[in-house]
């Protein structure tokens, strides 16, 4: 599945539901449960399909295989009525692209650790500082932890961040955890990944730079925004990651291009290194890092203000957002 998080206008507020893609329609999760518990003839279906198929996607998330199971179901089941389907109460369970606003997969994930896996790019910017790749980074995944707060979606503009004069993007794939767990083995870490994504780690390289001279960080150089999207798909839509291709293009213009596959530490070595002797949980946002080439630090070319930038890795989609100057108040 894709699975998204999308926003709806009623007449009694705002919501923001999980749901998946089936073309160029979406289906809402919840209500497409609540539809196949009532024609299982269930007594309260619509409160039935909160326990087993939340509405939102990280208690979707911390519902752990079995409610990803269930959801699977009640998407198979939408999809087979048609849009023709309708909730228990006559609810709208497929929607059109304009009737709902996507937002970032994942819009409140528990935790981010953003790592820097691929040889390639911790090779080219060790260079620029006139330095070896340091003998450390082989013995284990390496990671920061940014900011969960400040993660922003598909087609949402990014206000030009601290006055920087080096705003950089990041070309990275990420995994969500689907499962709690602690001391997880190499070997069986793949089962606790729900799906993965497109990451943008924005960056300040300017600002980064002066506070990880200090031998901490990197912290406000990274933490005013991190994208994520468009949707989050599941493992089983993806038999080869090794075979992505990763593009970056800024104003239509192919900046950067990798392959996943180049990637040094893998993500069940990342979460088997996490999980030694703390937890993990549902939710939680693993960033490969940049692959080799993926950035502007490593050309010296950087973001002006009306840039769009755009990342893709084909079956997940493009990830689009705009930086933009913000008005004087």
């Amino acid at each position: 599945m894709k699975l998204v998080s999308f926003r709806i206008q009623t007449p009694v507020g705002s919501f923001v539901r999980v749901g998946a893609l089936h073309g160029d329609r979406l289906v809402d999760l919840n209500m497409a449960c609540a539809r196949m518990l009532a024609d299982q003839h269930e007594a309260k279906p619509t409160r039935l399909a909160h326990a087993l198929v939340p509405a939102t996607m990280l208690e979707l998330l911390e519902g752990g295989p079995p409610a990803m199971a269930r959801a699977r179901q009640a998407f198979e089941h939408a999809i087979a009525l048609g849009e023709a389907a309708r909730g228990p109460e006559g609810e709208t369970v497929v929607y059109r692209p304009e009737q709902v606003r996507l937002l970032a997969p994942l819009p409140n994930p528990p935790s981010l650790r953003d790592f820097i896996a691929f040889e390639e790019h911790i090779a080219a910017t060790s260079k620029k500082r006139g330095q070896p790749i340091p003998p450390e980074w082989y013995k284990a995944p390496v990671y920061y932890k940014g900011n969960h707060r400040t993660i922003i979606g598909p087609d949402e503009d990014l206000p030009w961040p601290l006055e920087t004069t080096k705003l950089d993007y990041e070309l990275e794939m990420a995994c969500v955890i689907g499962r709690a767990g602690q001391d997880v083995s190499e070997q069986d870490a793949a089962g606790y990944i729900a799906g993965y994504t497109i990451m943008n780690d924005f960056s300040a390289r300017d600002i980064q730079f002066q506070e990880m001279a200090c031998r901490l960080g990197p912290a406000k150089g990274k933490d005013f925004a991190t994208a994520i999207g468009p949707c989050l798909v599941t493992p089983d839509e993806i038999p080869d990651l090794n075979a992505l291709v990763m593009l970056a293009r800024v104003n239509g213009e192919v900046w950067s291009r990798g392959r996943f596959g180049t990637i040094h530490w893998s993500f069940p070595q990342m979460i088997a290194h996490v999980s030694r002797g703390e937890p993990i949980y549902p939710g939680d946002l693993f960033g490969s890092g940049t692959v080799g080439g993926g950035c502007g630090l490593e050309m010296d070319r950087y973001l002006n203000p009306g840039d769009v930038v755009e990342l893709e890795i084909q079956p997940i989609g493009v990830l689009r957002n705009r930086v933009v100057r913000q008005q004087a108040a």
